[in-house]
């Protein structure tokens, strides 16, 4: 072999190595987070300036701001799978409208635009779905019920603003609502004077109320489950379990033309605010949203966490109280698996192992602050005036009070471990377990 051929062999494989690893730098670089976390830092830049988040085991992949989604005030949070496409997308409740955000390349968020407010402007807004399709309220005065088929987003890779499918009127203002997609019903909640509101949904599209049951009371938020749990009275049965005001209610609505009371658990309430219950419906997680503060809106005690044991559906029985580290008030919650991913205002997202739950010990594993402080420092209280809710519904929430900014809402049931945040003043976050 001539020594012309063989410089010719050495370099074409040389050619090959060099194209190998530079692919291989590419892959990792296109894989890379956003913003690693470091030290118990995540930075990052964005337009030329500089944004750093506390964290603890869980990195920034992904991010679009208020700015982006053209709105002023973010809320509510949930996530579709395309079951086709396996494409995954955030949708986040804005107070004009609903952002639709494709996360399946977390580093990459493709923001389509938004299902604009069916009425007017509200930082009420939440969101669930069902069987392909998206369920909206909003506190927005006459807003009603929007529909929208979440498949016709298949192909849709720039921002455009999408019509619903249908707009159900049966109520005006909702603050929230719930869907049981084992059953096939919607519950919508905090439509005024109203109570249970039962809505049949098996055909989205033609939505049929069965009931309108105001004897369980006004219910600010809820969960509505199939019951698996020990108890062997209720188990099978469908249960709605609501977070109102002062108590949590649990009604046995298996039958829609008859619910039942089954039993409602009181305590040192300030104002019930959400819960989730546990994989094996053996406990609730419960926030309040007040019992952090004062009548004079300071911060007093930690983050506080109400574990509920409901393995006798008809005595509930308080297990034990959860508090945290953080000087924060808790607000949307979620369990998958062994873990409780909570949004808390201005301790952003935190991550809570509950495999322990029954021996009354679960500790935080890992967190995301989403809220960065220096950004909102010039939001201040402006009343000692308590009202019922957090801002009455009526304008901001919580009236301005800082401790009422930060992280709305997280949905943490993807199955590519992706996790979504919604903040208040900033936008969505997408973050993931660190793996190193």
């Amino acid at each position: 072999m001539s020594s012309k051929t063989l410089n010719l062999i050495i370099s074409f494989f040389t050619l090959i190595l060099f194209s190998c690893n530079n692919e291989k730098y590419e892959s990792f670089s296109e894989n890379k987070p956003l913003a690693q976390c470091i030290d118990g830092i995540a930075k990052f830049k964005l337009d030329d300036e500089v944004y750093e988040y506390e964290c603890h085991n869980y990195d920034l992949m992904g991010y679009v701001s208020l700015d982006e989604m053209d709105a002023s005030i973010g809320n509510d949070c949930w996530g579709w799978t395309d079951p086709l496409t396996e494409n995954e997308y955030a949708l986040m409740g804005l107070d004009n409208g609903t952002g639709i955000i494709n996360v399946t390349n977390p580093i990459k968020p493709i923001y389509l635009g938004k299902i604009p407010s069916a009425s007017g402007s509200s930082m009420w807004r939440d969101i669930k779905v069902f069987n392909n399709y998206a369920f909206i309220v909003s506190e927005a005065s006459g807003h009603g019920l929007q529909i929208f088929d979440l498949t016709k987003l298949r192909g849709i890779y720039n921002e455009q603003t999408h019509s619903v499918d249908l707009t159900y009127n049966g109520f005006g203002q909702a603050h929230n609502i719930a869907i049981n997609e084992g059953s096939g019903y919607a519950y919508p909640t905090g439509i005024k004077n109203n109570g249970l509101h039962i809505l049949n949904i098996k055909d989205p599209l033609s939505p049929i109320l069965e009931l309108v049951y105001p004897e369980n009371g006004y219910t600010h938020d809820a969960q509505v489950i199939n019951y698996k749990g020990p108890d062997q009275n209720y188990h099978g049965k469908e249960i709605f379990i609501g977070s109102n005001e002062d108590r949590l209610v649990f009604v046995d609505v298996t039958n829609k033309l008859e619910p039942k009371i089954v039993s409602v658990f009181n305590y040192d309430h300030q104002y019930t605010h959400q819960s989730w219950v546990t994989s094996d419906h053996k406990y609730v997680l419960m926030s309040d949203e007040y019992d952090e503060l004062n009548i004079d809106f300071q911060l007093i005690n930690k983050t506080r966490t109400i574990i509920i044991n409901i393995e006798d559906l008809e005595n509930p029985k308080l297990h034990f109280n959860y508090l945290a580290k953080t000087d924060a008030i808790d607000h949307n919650g979620y369990v998958k698996g062994s873990n409780f991913y909570l949004a808390s205002y201005t301790s952003g997202l935190r991550v809570i192992e509950i495999l322990n739950i029954s021996n009354k010990n679960i500790n935080e594993v890992g967190f995301f602050d989403t809220h960065n402080s220096t950004n909102h420092s010039n939001l201040a209280k402006s009343t000692s005036v308590k009202p019922l809710d957090p801002g009455d519904h009526d304008g901001k929430k919580g009236i301005n009070i800082k401790e009422f900014n930060g992280a709305w809402s997280v949905y943490p049931f993807f199955n590519s471990d992706n996790i979504i945040v919604s903040d208040i003043n900033s936008g969505l976050f997408i973050v993931r377990k660190s793996t190193n």
